[in-house]
């Protein structure tokens, strides 16, 4: 059982998330990248999470068109190598954690000791060495124009129809986000039960994964105000509908993170109110951080921030609520695994 989250609850003590790493030490023990619906809380728990009374978490965010295209997670004085572009999304964050571990030119080793993953793909990563711990829990629905005719109830049928291209289900703009989004993979896969692939949008010609506003550039995932836009320039916009977090959302209208929601609103599948992380909800998911086995093992810094009930990141219940997520009973836990081996990965410095 999770504990919800609600909009008209949500505690806003904490502040609105601050991107990137800030405030001293510009560079952090424990660097990590990736998802975009988690850089919020994770961002928000840097701030708080200490050891010595040293903030050990370095939460770098998703790849947008604001912010820097690479990122330096470590000291250039100690490791020159530890400038890498910036990923974007669960995919890009966990390959450039492997890349990270396994690599003996740059990015060098020791430059990662995370990944944001929103979505849960160990099976298809047998032999990168790596955990996923969750530590909360998120939900997606889908998110439409606030002055759209778009039903704000849709079955996941209904979805589903919408999705495929269905010819009985005309006066639709499907969008998803970029793929590896950990968002737009869940809600394909896990909510209506098809297939994600590159080619997706290929396949299925009705929906599109480019930004209508710069279809130069792919959607980034639970931004509403570049995903759906009610502008002249888009005679379409009302009949858009793209996959959203329900944690995103929350946080973005109560001012939690940086408010991207735009002007629309969430539609509740099959009925289950979207304001709210229910553990009844179809798309409900839990939220990882992904570190590499070694550091699970033998990691005192990182074992202290992410490992067991008893971690930093699973106190911080408050904290986590505050950006829209349910708590979890088995957050910490070190279940889900790759594999059980370190490979050639070993401790390094303040990890």
């Amino acid at each position: 059982m999770v504990a919800g989250a609600c909009l008209a609850t949500l505690s806003l003590a904490m502040g609105t998330a601050m991107a990137d790493p800030s405030g001293a030490p510009t560079f952090r023990d424990l660097a990590g990248t990736g998802s975009d619906t988690t850089q919020g809380v994770m961002n928000s728990l840097s701030n708080l999470i200490t050891i010595g009374g040293t903030k050990e978490i370095g939460s770098y965010d998703a790849a947008s068109p604001t912010n820097s295209a690479q990122i330096t997670t470590k000291d250039p004085a100690v490791n020159p190598n530890c400038t890498i572009n910036r990923p974007s999304g669960s995919g890009a964050g966990l390959d450039a954690l492997v890349a990270a571990r396994n690599a003996t030119t740059p990015p060098a080793p020791k430059c990662l000791q995370f990944a944001r993953s929103s979505k849960d793909d160990h099976a298809t990563r047998a032999g990168q060495h790596l955990t996923y711990i969750p530590f909360a829990t998120d939900a997606v629905a889908y998110a439409v124009l606030q002055t759209s005719s778009i039903n704000k109830r849709l079955s996941v049928a209904t979805l589903k129809s919408i999705y495929t291209c269905d010819p009985n289900f005309t006066g639709f703009t499907p969008l998803l986000p970029q793929f590896g989004s950990g968002t737009r993979q869940f809600f394909l896969q896990n909510i209506l039960g098809l297939t994600d692939s590159p080619t997706y949008t290929t396949s299925n010609s009705c929906v599109s994964d480019n930004d209508p506003i710069d279809p130069t550039r792919k959607l980034l995932e639970n931004t509403g105000n570049r995903l759906l836009s009610d502008s002249s320039t888009s005679p379409t916009a009302k009949q858009q509908i793209e996959p959203y977090a329900i944690s995103s959302y929350i946080a973005q209208t109560a001012n939690t993170v940086s408010d991207v929601h735009g002007r629309t609103v969430l539609g509740n599948i099959g009925g289950i109110n979207s304001l709210t992380i229910n553990g009844n909800a179809v798309g409900t998911r839990p939220v990882f951080n992904v570190v590499p086995n070694v550091l699970v093992q033998s990691g005192p810094h990182t074992q202290n921030v992410f490992v067991g009930g008893t971690s930093q990141v699973c106190t911080n219940a408050g904290a986590i609520q505050s950006l829209g997520f349910a708590t979890r009973s088995d957050c910490g836990s070190t279940a889900i695994q790759t594999d059980t081996s370190n490979g050639a990965d070993t401790v390094g410095p303040g990890e």
